[in-house]
């Protein structure tokens, strides 16, 4: 049975449809928000909470072959609310790239690099940052993110390339950060 007619059978309260097409999304869900939360327990906690919204408003999926889009809509919502918590919370400041570079041996090179990309990705502003994640992190296509954004594929290419302008500005010509 392909994802369509999975979702529409979900939508008509077909509990057995609705869990295949979670286990399908599984992976995808858990990839996306530990790339939000840094944190297996949080990463496992929003996937729950995910399926837990899903299920309670699968009726009111409007597009049954964007179930996929819808989904992972939720799961980002539920995250960038978490991260908003967790920073009222905890008060917590971005990690200066500087100070983790002077804590890092000669041999750590590959982890500074991702280290200083994640800082700089982190600069930007919350629509660049989810089109950067979901291109690059999650392999998602221009109209894959346009429909989980639910934004036009103009809009995101034009975030896109604002974007990678943003990382190049922040990241330099040698990936050196520029304050």
């Amino acid at each position: 049975m392909n994802n369509e007619l999975l979702a529409l059978a979900a939508k008509r309260g077909d509990d057995a449809a609705f869990y295949s097409l979670i286990t399908e999304h599984e992976e995808k869900m858990y990839r996306i928000a530990y790339a939000y939360l840094k944190n297996e327990a949080d990463a496992l906690e929003a996937v729950q909470e995910t399926t837990c919204r899903a299920y309670m408003q699968i009726r009111k999926l409007k597009e049954p072959n964007y179930f996929g889009s819808w989904l992972i809509r939720i799961l980002m919502n539920y995250c960038v609310d978490e991260l908003k918590k967790r920073t009222r919370r905890e008060g917590r400041q971005p990690v200066e790239a500087a100070s983790v570079e002077q804590q890092l041996t000669n041999g750590e090179t590959a982890l500074l690099e991702k280290i200083l990309l994640e800082a700089a990705v982190d600069q930007l502003d919350e629509k660049y940052q989810q089109v950067i994640q979901l291109k690059y992190y999650h392999d998602l296509t221009i109209i894959e993110i346009a429909r989980t954004l639910n934004k036009p594929e103009g809009t995101i290419k034009t975030w896109l390339h604002k974007a990678l302008g943003g990382l190049r500005q922040r990241l330099g010509k040698d990936g050196e950060t520029n304050a």
